[in-house]
């Protein structure tokens, strides 16, 4: 690989050949990166739900367990 870029000039190994990665897989780059923050956002909605549904079942058992007392 370095023998193909050795006569090159600065530009092309710095500029040009991420420029062209970036327009050649730049659908596939932000598709990755809109599944990922696609996912960690479900994951956010997941982990909340579960969170207040174990504190309004904690809260109602703990509620229901203080008026058998009575």
């Amino acid at each position: 690989m370095r023998e193909i870029f050795t006569g090159l000039p600065w530009w092309v190994k710095w500029i040009a050949v991420p420029v062209i990665a970036l327009v050649v897989f730049g659908g596939l780059i932000t598709a990755v990166i809109s599944w990922v923050v696609f996912v960690l956002f479900k994951l956010l909605i997941f982990v909340a739900l579960v969170g207040g549904l174990i504190y309004i079942v904690r809260k109602f058992m703990s509620n229901s367990s203080s008026k058998s007392d009575w």
